[in-house]
């Protein structure tokens, strides 16, 4: 899809993101294996039914050159999921330029990411999300990170074993390439991943990172793998060790307001969701991070 007959950005930065595409998609794959897993080893008993299998939808951008992958699953043991991964060649509108670093020169930019949500249908498996991202204008910087979402309060302290091996994970990710980032992640995920509107966090955090550049690409992209490798050690640890677990007609209700918390998150503050619309985005994709039940009372 690398199209850089028009473009004023150099070959290397084409390579760069051409690699993380790659690797994205190659992540992407491994995810998908590891969802219809977890669906085949849900326990009958709790989960009746055929187990769901991931289903892949390619699209293509409308503005630009690009598209991507849709990895969507409606199953037993997970309700909803997505697991989308996308690439593009195109140009910031004059207000995303005013916003962008290197973009006031040319709003010429090429992006590769991968972005995921978990909705279990047990209220005692937590929710989760993850992202990352390689973005350049004229500047190049990786974004991202991996948030936990207990659906039941007994489960959203920070000493709930679910907050502690994910925390753990993510901690280790970071302490791989640098002493400092966890810290500095954590407490940005925390301030981002918060509701005004209601003084709460939607979950008890993870990492959250973006315009991240320290210099050194290579760096850079591995620290982001590791992000990635640790989601995908972590999560589906936490949902085997729950899974099993059976709820009460008052969890599920418990599980259902709290993913009215996470819409309200995602639609009204998630960078993201905001991006994603105004730069062209995949709608189905970009909107695959709302519970497929919810309610607000």
């Amino acid at each position: 899809m690398t199209d850089t007959t028009s473009s004023p950005l150099s070959p290397e930065i084409f390579a760069r993101r051409d690699r993380a595409k790659a690797w994205f998609e190659s992540l992407q794959d491994r995810i998908l294996a590891v969802l219809d897993a977890l669906e085949d080893e849900a326990p009958d008993a709790l989960y009746p039914g055929a187990p769901g299998r991931c289903e892949r939808r390619p699209w293509t951008r409308e503005t630009g050159v690009g598209g991507g992958i849709g990895g969507h699953l409606r199953g037993r043991l997970i309700e909803k999921a997505g697991v989308h991964t996308s690439a593009a060649l195109a140009r910031f509108s004059p207000e995303m330029a005013a916003q962008m670093p290197g973009a006031d020169k040319d709003p010429t930019y090429v992006s590769a990411s991968i972005s995921l949500i978990i909705h279990p249908r047990s209220p005692r498996v937590p929710t989760v999300h993850m992202n990352t991202r390689f973005l350049s204008t004229a500047v190049s910087w990786f974004g991202g990170g991996a948030d936990l979402t207990p659906m039941l309060d007994v489960d959203r302290r920070q000493d709930a074993p679910d907050a502690i091996v994910f925390h753990e994970a993510m901690k280790a990710a970071c302490d791989a390439h640098h002493p400092e980032w966890h810290a500095k992640y954590k407490a940005w995920c925390d301030e981002y991943f918060h509701l005004p509107h209601r003084n709460e966090p939607r979950g008890i955090g993870g990492i959250f990172y973006d315009r991240h550049d320290s210099g050194d690409f290579e760096r850079d992209f591995a620290f982001t793998q590791a992000v990635g490798e640790a989601f995908l050690d972590i999560y589906p640890k936490i949902a085997r060790r729950r899974m099993a677990e059976p709820w009460t007609e008052a969890e599920r209700h418990e599980q259902m307001v709290r993913r009215g918390r996470y819409v309200e998150f995602n639609l009204l503050y998630d960078r993201g969701t905001m991006f994603g619309l105004k730069a062209g985005g995949n709608i189905e994709t970009i909107l695959s991070s709302m519970p497929p039940m919810v309610a607000w009372t």
